[in-house]
């Protein structure tokens, strides 16, 4: 990708009068050499992906280490029965990320944005957007532009991968870019979406990546629903008019810097965390058990 900051690209935006979305897919078309119509058939490839991930998935199913399973069911199951505190739209993205998340590591199609570990983020704000709250697909294939655009310049400029960074670079680039994608649906402007991406990352930042024998199951699940959560709240308060202090692209160098900095046992090598704690070191054991069984 040409840009290699929020910046670039809101400055491309301003010259040229367009939205950010459009910035991105004149950069995809430049950079693979293919027309505007070949480079949306991808995304809406993409997109027909993630819808399959959402419709595709099985409360009955478990992973083979039984960790992750059911907890998409049962959250869905909450949302009809009970008074749930987080009513209505807001429940069914906290079921969505925790049916993705569980699908992944039971070894299903999804798609990874940017990562497997990160990828119930973006489907759990967009796929109840588009079927219950009628958002188009037109719309939705718009919002993967300024997603990619995103991701892109935080893998650029940082990390996407919790072995590099720590899960701040994996769910938080996740969850920057889910926030990114709901302020364009919601009418938002480039600068919105920018401060969107700021204040996400902001709220991510340190977060180590610890997972409990090496799976991509606990805590990394759970924390998807984080990710998507402080999506929708960074969007909200971008689309309100708040900016943030620290510019986007600021705030990336920082997320890097933290990463760097963050101790080898917490950048998914299992060593520390809540990988060591003592329930986990039981779980490892009891799945050490089975496999010489």
């Amino acid at each position: 990708m040409s840009y290699h900051s929020l910046k670039d690209i809101l400055e491309k935006c301003k010259q040229e009068k367009i939205e950010f979305w459009e910035a991105i897919l004149a950069d995809d078309m430049n950079e693979r050499a293919v027309s505007k119509e070949a480079s949306m058939d991808k995304m809406k490839e993409l997109w027909s992906a993630i819808v399959f991930s959402g419709e595709s998935y099985n409360k009955s199913e478990h992973s083979k280490s039984g960790l992750a399973g059911g907890d998409g069911g049962l959250m869905e199951e909450y949302c009809k029965t009970e008074d749930t505190l987080c009513e209505g739209f807001v429940a069914s993205v906290i079921a969505q990320a925790l049916q993705i998340g569980e699908s992944n590591a039971c070894m299903k199609r999804i798609v990874a944005a940017p990562t497997a570990g990160a990828s119930g983020v973006l489907p759990a704000v967009l796929l109840p957007l588009f079927q219950k709250k009628g958002v188009s697909e037109d719309k939705i294939i718009e919002s993967l532009y300024v997603s990619a655009g995103i991701g892109q310049v935080i893998a650029q400029r940082a990390y996407i991968a919790g072995a590099a960074g720590g899960c701040q670079a994996e769910v938080g680039s996740a969850s920057a870019m889910a926030a990114g994608s709901l302020v364009h649906i919601k009418g938002g402007n480039p600068e919105q979406i920018s401060n969107a991406v700021a204040m996400t990352l902001k709220n991510l930042l340190g977060l180590v990546c610890d997972p409990v024998a090496g799976l991509v199951e606990v805590p990394c699940i759970k924390r998807n629903v984080i990710g998507a959560m402080n999506a929708l709240a960074s969007a909200d308060m971008a689309l309100a008019g708040i900016g943030s202090r620290i510019p986007a692209d600021q705030v990336i160098d920082a997320m890097k810097a933290v990463g760097d900095k963050m101790d080898e046992s917490l950048r998914e090598t299992s060593m520390g965390g809540l990988a060591a704690t003592p329930a986990a070191q039981e779980i490892v054991n009891k799945l050490l058990d089975k496999r010489r069984k």
